[in-house]
């Protein structure tokens, strides 16, 4: 080469771009786990726990509440796009690491699925013309398309979803309180039976309606997967998993509040669980608000199907990264967009495909599966770095991720049989195939390549 011809630099590597405030993250995980999230499993949690939906939803936030910690505190100490996988792996063991990463997979990929199956069939509640096929098709390619766009672009649909799902909810207590405001006077005891009600009340309905009420916050953990595309995540990704918790919790437990006020403790008849929360606002404001809160169901899981497929092909790119994965495909990003393409098409793609294969019931009652799987994992990981490798230990630290597990554990174990047999099937799947590519889960299952906070 001449001593005057300008020397080739090698381009830089493609990295996730760093875009993402404390605001977006918590908007994305309110939009994940939904503003209206006990809405649809209302009228289940009622039945099993006699009326006490208020009381469980209190519960479950606490449970959630210890996980939510570790979660953030792992991601402190791991900023990786990795999740529960990076944590896993870098504390406790690799090929743990490569079996929660794949029991995240299927909680990942099966609620894009079920969102994208919901979608279509709301859809035909407002348009009964359209084709189921061709319902499910347009929600599958939509979604894919939009996180195609960047996570920037997700982060602001995110805020007009969240922005529109929170009027509905405003509404629907502004019906409530007209709907009491116009009934006879009641006592005090009237307005604390959905919290205790003697009548009805019994530890082990409680206990039932409690593990169903969980479902209100799967979803929470993807904040953490998107740890390498936030500001300063050290501290945003702590912040933001306890606040969605917690805001979760409190907003869920005032929109049951206020069906119960309006229900009461009577059991809904099992052919309309599903549809117990529009029951309830026909109620109070008549065919206007049933249809309102079907459409805002729809919304709901519009913006639920396109962050967790988000979430999804960020977990992908974690373990395609380290080699968990072919590499190649899943560790690769697109160079203008910053993302994982192939991963968001991937995901879209199962989507498409299970929405023809499986049903709603079938899909929802697998994701708890390998959600309960990842979160005693990283309570796992978080008693190890934080206890017991800790040059300073305190009780916090022992009890929080401790509890988290063992509660987490019991919900699991609770699950039911058809689901216990499936998420069993997948888990088989997923470690034979890293048995077979390491012969036998030797040292090297996985790389784990966790770049410095560029915060």
């Amino acid at each position: 080469m001449m001593a005057n011809e300008p020397s080739q630099i090698a381009p830089s590597p493609v990295k996730l771009s760093r875009v993402l405030g404390l605001w977006d993250l918590i908007i994305i995980g309110i939009v994940i786990i939904q503003p209206i999230a006990p809405m649809g499993i209302y009228g289940v949690i009622s039945n099993e726990a006699r009326g006490h939906v208020v009381t469980t939803i209190l519960i479950a936030m606490v449970a959630m509440l210890f996980t939510a910690v570790s979660y953030g505190k792992m991601a402190r100490a791991y900023p990786s796009a990795g999740s529960a996988y990076t944590y896993v792996g870098q504390e406790i063991r690799p090929a743990l690491g490569y079996v929660t990463g794949w029991a995240m997979v299927m909680d990942y990929i099966l609620n894009p699925l079920i969102c994208t199956i919901i979608c279509s069939k709301l859809t035909q509640n407002i348009l009964p013309f359209m084709p189921y096929w061709a319902l499910a098709i347009g929600f599958a390619v939509a979604f894919t398309l939009l996180n195609l766009r960047g996570v920037k672009t997700s982060a602001r649909i995110n805020d007009v979803l969240a922005a529109g799902m929170s009027i509905v909810v405003v509404i629907f207590f502004a019906f409530v309180i007209r709907f009491l405001w116009g009934l006879h006077q009641y006592g005090p005891g009237f307005f604390t039976q959905p919290f205790y009600n003697p009548a009805t009340f019994s530890f082990g309905a409680i206990f039932r309606g409690t593990s169903i009420a969980v479902l209100t916050y799967i979803g929470f953990d993807a904040i953490s997967t998107l740890s390498e595309e936030v500001e300063d995540p050290r501290r945003n990704i702590m912040l933001a998993t306890v606040l969605v918790c917690v805001f979760t919790g409190v907003l869920s437990s005032l929109e049951v509040y206020a069906a119960q006020l309006v229900w009461g403790s009577k059991p809904f008849p099992p052919e309309m669980v599903e549809s117990a929360f529009p029951l309830v606002a026909k109620q109070v404001g008549g065919f206007f608000l049933f249809h309102l809160l079907n459409f805002t169901i729809l919304i709901a899981n519009i913006g639920s199907g396109m962050g967790s497929q988000l979430g999804a092909a960020r977990l992908l790119y974690g373990m395609g990264r380290s080699d968990g994965i072919p590499k190649k495909f899943f560790g690769a990003l697109d160079p203008k967009n910053h993302i994982p393409r192939n991963n968001v098409i991937f995901v879209g793609t199962i989507a498409l495909i299970g929405a023809f294969l499986i049903t709603y019931d079938q899909g929802a009652q697998l994701l708890n599966f390998g959600a309960l799987l990842a979160f005693m994992g990283v309570n796992a990981a978080a008693f190890v770095r934080y206890f017991l490798r800790a040059k300073e230990r305190n009780w916090f630290d022992f009890l929080s991720p401790l509890l988290g597990f063992v509660i987490c554990l019991f919900i699991w174990r609770n699950l039911s049989g058809k689901a216990m047999l499936l998420g069993a099937v997948w888990m088989v799947v997923g470690i034979a195939y890293g048995a077979v590519k390491t012969k036998g889960f030797q040292a090297d299952l996985v790389k784990f390549d966790i770049p410095p906070d560029e915060a």
